[in-house]
């Protein structure tokens, strides 16, 4: 679903400046894009500006995402890592960059299956008002 909206530059920072610890950018990105992005992403500061996550088509639901973690201009590191990490991911990439209504199909598919999944109700669980943190500590 990152083939649409947008992220904070807190969110894909550390590939600019620092993504493995060791001062350096993220050499999986391409480093044309990568000055893009630092340009409106700073080493510090700026934590709330947002960037497309498909900047191609930045308002319209379809395959460039993929084409785009093809070229190296993935936003995320979860995005580029669908690339360069796993050959049965790799491979699916390569299939919704190629082809538009397989990516729409097995799109509609996870949806559904999404869907239906379960989720915790009542005091089993919790709408959070912050994903990052339980509302109240659970001891």
């Amino acid at each position: 679903s990152h083939t649409i909206g947008f992220s904070r530059c807190t969110s894909f920072r550390q590939r600019l400046y620092n993504q493995s610890g060791n001062g350096e950018p993220d050499y999986t990105l391409d480093q044309g894009y990568a000055a893009h992005l630092r340009s409106g992403c700073p080493k510090s500061g700026g934590d709330n500006n947002l960037f497309p996550l498909d900047f191609v088509t930045v308002a319209k639901f379809d395959n460039f995402y993929y084409k785009n973690i093809i070229e190296k201009k993935g936003l995320l590191s979860s995005d580029e890592i669908l690339f360069t990490q796993n050959k049965e991911t790799m491979e699916l990439v390569e299939l919704y960059a190629e082809n538009n209504e397989k990516f729409f199909e097995q799109f509609a598919k996870s949806m559904i299956k999404m869907g239906n999944i379960t989720p915790l109700t009542g005091s089993m669980g919790e709408i959070r008002k912050n994903c990052r943190r339980l509302n109240h500590a659970h001891y």
